[in-house]
């Protein structure tokens, strides 16, 4: 594809979200980055241009918080996320870039209105048991491989088990970074990390850079509350464009 001033400014903008809010500031917003992306592009080739960047985002946010993560939650979460992974793969292959920017709009709305109204928080008063983290892990791992937005069905998991904010933060990353990895197979045989996309990538990764450093920094030192309040807003409004643009091409 011919990339248009559009189509880089957009990609600048989601990369630089998910690298700070790997950082630890801004919770799970990095799934802002393939529907922002997806205005400019096919979301395929915007979630394969992301997965080599997020997974080098990974190691750099691994650094950052060692074994600081609750391996509890990852024993319960990970293996339901790999299989979720892999029935990602499976379903992938017969969506088109429509049906996929209508269920990427579904997700990102659908989270933004929970956020506002909270329903699914009067829901689970009590902490979610281990089964209902298997069940979270899996559509984590499912709509990750889709569009890496596995952040919202984790953190309804995550965060009823009122875990220190660090503690929070780096069980998220260990999670992802594994399912990040795996993902790489399925995507490489389906044909998604070609030489194209990869060299995006790799263009990509002192801005990823940046913004950890940034994310780490404003997780140590400032409050996230008017970052959460503007970007469930452009969550809410970008998830609207995907249902319109989607729902146009059924």
């Amino acid at each position: 594809m011919e990339w248009s001033v559009q189509a880089w400014l957009l990609t600048f903008i989601a990369v630089t979200i998910v690298g700070i809010s790997k950082g630890g500031f801004g919770g799970g917003f990095g799934m802002l980055a393939v529907p922002i992306m997806a205005l400019a592009m096919p979301p395929m080739v915007a979630a394969a241009i992301l997965l080599p960047v997020l997974c080098a985002m990974d190691l750099m946010a691994m650094r950052a918080y060692w074994r600081r993560w609750s391996l509890e939650h990852i024993k319960i979460t990970v293996p339901a996320a790999l299989i979720g992974t892999v029935v990602g793969a499976f379903t992938f292959q017969y969506l088109n870039a429509d049906h996929i920017r209508f269920v990427i709009g579904l997700i990102s709305t659908g989270f933004a209105l929970n956020n506002w109204f909270k329903p699914a928080q009067r829901w689970m008063k009590n902490k979610p048991s281990p089964n209902a983290g298997r069940f979270w892990a899996f559509i984590a791992g499912l709509t990750s491989f889709v569009s890496h937005t596995g952040g919202p069905p984790l953190s309804v998991y995550l965060l009823p088990q009122q875990l220190a904010k660090t503690t929070l933060q780096a069980t998220t990353v260990l999670f992802f970074t594994i399912v990040n990895y795996f993902k790489l197979i399925p995507y490489a045989i389906l044909g998604q990390l070609n030489f194209s996309n990869f060299k995006i990538s790799l263009m990509l990764l002192p801005l990823a850079a940046l913004a950890i450093g940034v994310g780490v920094y404003l997780h140590k030192r400032v409050s996230d509350k008017l970052f959460y309040q503007i970007t469930y807003l452009v969550l809410f409004l970008t998830g609207l464009k995907l249902l319109y643009d989607g729902w146009r091409g059924f």
